[in-house]
């Protein structure tokens, strides 16, 4: 059975849209998600499904969200070779001194829009490296990014896509997990 990534958007943080890691899996689970397990409280889970319309499946867990926990918060999925596809290109992996924990992966749940990429692009955000590839925007923030002008929170909206970002050590945590669970299955 093949595994995915559920990437929740804006789940417990700043103490806004709480959920409890336990009975985010047990959502899961009820929507026949087997062996779903969460990674830490920002709304990541691995999980198997049968399902091959992933937008449809993303907007079925969203809805039970709404549904068990009155607010709707944006899913967005990646299977484990995805997830792996996105580790493969990232454009950082060669540089030598790249610091893991200053690379962000803003995961897009749709192509980017045309014009959007083009603004995204053109933005002058230095000393950040922002690189786009697919549906996942690269960013490097070499003195963090606590200290970055870089509007990357608002880069979902220029780009017109459903977005959340996750940090580089997340990302490959999370491919261990996927790929634990694939190899269960």
């Amino acid at each position: 059975m093949p595994v995915i990534v559920s990437l929740l958007r804006g789940v417990n943080v700043g103490g806004n849209h709480q959920i409890k890691m336990d009975a985010l899996r047990e959502l899961y689970e009820s929507l026949e998600l087997p062996h779903a397990q969460t990674f830490i409280q920002s709304g990541n889970v691995i999980c198997a499904t049968r399902a091959r319309d992933l937008v449809r499946l993303g907007q079925r867990i969203e809805d039970a969200i709404e549904k068990s926990f009155g607010f709707r918060a944006e899913v967005i999925l990646r299977t484990a070779g995805e997830l792996r596809d996105v580790i493969a290109r990232n454009p950082f992996a060669a540089r030598p001194g790249i610091n893991p924990a200053k690379l962000l992966v803003t995961f897009l749940g749709a192509k980017p829009d045309a014009e959007g990429l083009k603004k995204a692009l053109s933005l002058d955000v230095a000393p950040e490296e922002l690189r786009i590839d697919g549906r996942e925007v690269y960013i490097y923030f070499p003195n963090g990014a606590g200290q970055s002008k870089l509007p990357w929170a608002l880069i979902g909206k220029m780009l017109k896509a459903p977005a959340t970002a996750r940090n580089w050590n997340t990302v490959g945590k999370l491919l261990a997990l996927a790929e634990r669970l694939e190899a269960s299955s």
